[in-house]
């Protein structure tokens, strides 16, 4: 185990320091076939978007300029369809049974789960935690069906968010269901449900009424979560009310991958008409933040914010949720 790894921001951690023991352990791994199965699974519950022309971006003195979430421009994405929630447990757990798919945590061995979430019994058995980010440690046996390791079970979570699902694992999915992952224009454009420029996708102010919007970390990070939202961790992919076009958890959950290759500075000459990120990078942008978000560490459940992982890389506050042409 080569714990060297790359913390990134945002209660995240990249597996590219890890590089050099992928190709040891992925001869276990099955790509899953590039043909959709007869009937694409859920494919009833997409939501149909007209597309057009939205602001995208945020001069937010919340913000984090040195992410690339300004300045704000008009951009306009096509018709497309999304799905209103994340991938759940049960939906990759289809894909897994009718594929026989392994994920890359899987074939690693290894993944990144949040410490207080850990067992005692696991974590005795954990040798390495990420350097400036000890609160992630590298649990052995940690999958999308062990999300706190071998010890643990989604059995009573078939409809929370599938977890510890790298880039790679969340586009062998779209390719199975018949459908992608969204760009990152898309993305933001569903995440505002309609609304201009606002924060978050209800409105500016993050609890404008007495019940929480969405799943972040209420309390200390990260010795303590209050968890006054009803979640310490995932929360069920129907969780809160919807934004204004229908879509669950577009703030807070966990982390969504999109489709781009992330740059802090390329859509300031990128395309307006349906931009699709630079042609090559070294980590795929990644939206929404997730419930270990918190304004005082990680302030990234704003719809305009960004953050970015390597494509092999999972961690227990990481999922998806996919998109479909129109």
């Amino acid at each position: 185990m080569n714990e060297q790894v790359k913390p990134s921001c945002c209660g995240s951690t990249s597996r590219s320091a890890a590089q050099n023991e992928k190709t040891a352990h992925m001869d276990g791994r099955r790509e899953a076939p590039a043909s959709p199965p007869s009937v694409s699974y859920a494919a009833d519950r997409m939501i149909y978007l007209a597309g057009g022309e939205f602001l995208m971006g945020t001069d937010d003195r919340e913000g984090f300029p040195q992410d690339g979430e300004g300045p704000v421009r008009a951009v306009t994405v096509s018709p497309f369809y999304i799905d209103p929630y994340t991938v759940s447990n049960a939906d990759f757990r289809e894909f897994v049974m009718a594929t026989g798919y392994k994920t890359e945590a899987e074939a690693f061995g290894w993944s990144f789960v949040f410490h207080l979430f850990i067992s005692p019994e696991t974590a005795a058995r954990v040798k390495h935690v990420v350097q400036g980010s000890p609160w992630w440690w590298n649990v052995e046996g940690a999958d999308w069906a062990h999300p706190e390791g071998p010890d643990s079970s989604i059995e009573e979570r078939l409809d929370h968010p599938v977890i510890h699902i790298s880039w790679n694992d969340a586009n062998a999915y779209c390719r199975w269901a018949g459908k992608r992952l969204p760009t990152e224009a898309e993305w933001e454009f569903a995440a505002r449900g309609g609304l201009v420029q606002k924060r978050y996708p209800w409105g500016d102010l993050l609890k404008p009424g007495t019940d929480h919007l969405c799943n972040i970390w209420q309390g200390k990070f990260p010795e303590k979560n209050n968890s006054s939202d009803g979640y310490a961790g995932t929360a069920p992919v129907h969780s809160f009310p919807p934004n204004g076009f229908g879509l669950y958890n577009m703030s807070g959950n966990v982390w969504e991958w999109c489709a781009d290759w992330f740059s802090p500075t390329w859509h300031q000459t990128a395309p307006r008409f349906n931009p699709k990120g630079p042609g090559q990078g070294q980590a795929r942008v990644m939206r929404g933040g997730s419930y270990l978000c918190h304004k005082s560490y990680c302030n990234r459940y704003r719809v305009a914010a960004r953050s970015s992982n390597t494509p092999d890389s999972s961690s227990g506050n990481m999922g998806f949720r996919c998109v479909a042409d129109a």
